[in-house]
């Protein structure tokens, strides 16, 4: 049967733009999911709860040549590919300062460094780039000769692929910015990047056998020997990091149990009228996008389905232009790289803790990781100060979201949080130096806070 006239014109751009093979399949899956309107979705009834995670501090702790053994065949994959427009930001996300002249790059260097002196191990490190975030952040990586690995490359590109007209589905056109055509398939990409920028075949080339993924605004992805170890001892191809779910976790994706397999089911994959997706006493489990992957399963798994693994499909509704709500609606076609657990024989999740999930999405988690609530130890540890369950951060959406506007109303640095359990902004608040927050706090604005100010709720 002969495609839709609208999925051959994308495909035929997509090629004419020097897609890989093994992109063109995977943007015609995703375009053969789109054609079924319920393609991805989950209903809650169907599902059914985990209750069975074994849970990371339950793992074996692997004797130190053991430990040595397997990362030295481990790769740590970071997802780099961000702008943070959302914030405000124009350059790469991971660029952002987290701690007085510290970027999430640096950190994350460090972290990758102090896992090789600790282990005796070689753990490359590898980023995920998008064509925007390539050369600044590669700048910064050469700051760091230790880090170079002569058979691994520093990093490799995420694919892209047309924006569709919304309204029927051709590939749009944008003559004022062409760029603007075309948009990444999702962090789903990761499998197919991998494949289509040769990178597989040089990791698996060089000795590498696994590969640990978290993107490069969680600063608690770090390489944790044992559940490296417990991937290659139990012969696991993908293992996901997933921590108990609380009330913020609400928008997340959760897992389940579908048809006799673990899936992972995000806000998009949720139907109509479906109320389900935020009950997080019945659905436990959240993932935290930190992911091991068997490159030598992936490299099977690919050379029978060069789309492989098939992942559910994710429809985002936009503008062409995302600056201009008035620019022609589009829908990109996006994977999520966690949804491989429900396609891949053997998948398995691990129960973590917190410390391991603190990913900074917004200028509230911004703060917090700025504060004194975390302490950036000399191997790149974010360790938290705080007893429980931490500071929640709630800012003004005008006045804050911006991280210029942010950096604006803390000109002397984020106040002290370690003794904080709420914090609630609402309106114009500058704060100055020295303040220090305790308990469950709220401010209204217009107000600017005294140094050396105690506010205690």
């Amino acid at each position: 049967m002969e495609a839709p006239a609208y999925v051959q014109a994308t495909l035929m751009k997509a090629e004419k733009a020097g897609a890989h093979p093994a992109e063109l399949a995977a943007l015609r899956r995703r375009l053969e999911q789109l054609e079924d309107p319920r393609a991805g979705l989950l209903p809650g009834a169907d599902l059914e709860p985990l209750d069975d995670v074994p849970a990371l501090e339950d793992l074996p702790e692997p004797s130190a040549e053991q430990a040595r053994e397997v990362l030295d065949r481990l790769v740590v994959v970071k997802l780099n590919g961000g702008l943070g427009t959302s914030m405000g930001l124009t350059g790469p996300k991971s660029l952002l300062e987290v701690k007085p002249g510290r970027s999430f790059l640096d950190v994350i260097a460090t972290q990758v460094l102090a896992a090789r002196e600790r282990y005796g191990a070689r753990v490359p490190l590898l980023l995920m780039n998008s064509t925007v975030t390539r050369e600044p952040s590669l700048a910064v990586l050469e700051r760091y000769a230790d880090l170079r690995d002569a058979e691994v490359p520093r990093d490799f590109l995420q694919g892209r692929e047309p924006k569709l007209r919304a309204d029927d589905l051709y590939p749009v056109e944008w003559p004022a910015d062409p760029e603007l055509e075309w948009c990444p398939p999702g962090h789903g990409d990761l499998y197919t990047a991998l494949a289509a920028s040769g990178t597989l075949d040089r990791l698996l080339d060089a000795g590498l056998r696994w590969c640990f993924v978290s993107n490069s605004d969680n600063l608690g992805a770090t390489v944790d020997a044992r559940v490296a170890a417990w991937v290659a001892a139990e012969r696991i191809p993908f293992a996901m990091e997933v921590v108990r779910g609380t009330p913020a976790d609400r928008k997340g994706g959760h897992l389940a149990r579908h048809g006799g397999r673990v899936v992972v089911r995000e806000t998009a994959q949720v139907p109509e009228g479906d109320d389900s997706f935020t009950d997080v006493e019945r659905w436990r489990f959240y993932n935290t996008n930190n992911l091991w992957i068997d490159l030598r399963a992936l490299k099977e798994l690919q050379d029978a389905d060069p789309a492989a693994p098939e992942l559910p499909l994710i429809v985002n509704r936009k503008t062409v232009d995302p600056r201009d709500a008035s620019s022609t609606p589009v829908i990109q076609l996006e994977t999520a790289m966690g949804a491989a657990i429900g396609s891949i024989e053997g998948a398995r999740p691990v129960l973590v803790p917190r410390t391991r999930f603190a990913p900074v999405k917004s200028t509230d988690d911004l703060l917090v990781v700025r504060s004194d609530a975390y302490e950036l130890d000399g191997d790149g540890r974010m360790a938290p100060t705080f007893d429980g369950p931490g500071p929640v951060v709630a800012l003004d959406r005008e006045a804050f979201r911006l991280v210029p506007d942010f950096e604006r109303h803390f000109p002397a640095g984020p106040p002290s949080l370690r003794g904080a359990a709420r914090l609630r902004v609402d309106g114009d608040v500058t704060f100055g130096a020295n303040v220090v927050v305790e308990g469950d706090v709220h401010l209204s604005g217009p107000r600017n806070v005294a140094d050396g100010e105690v506010l205690r709720g």
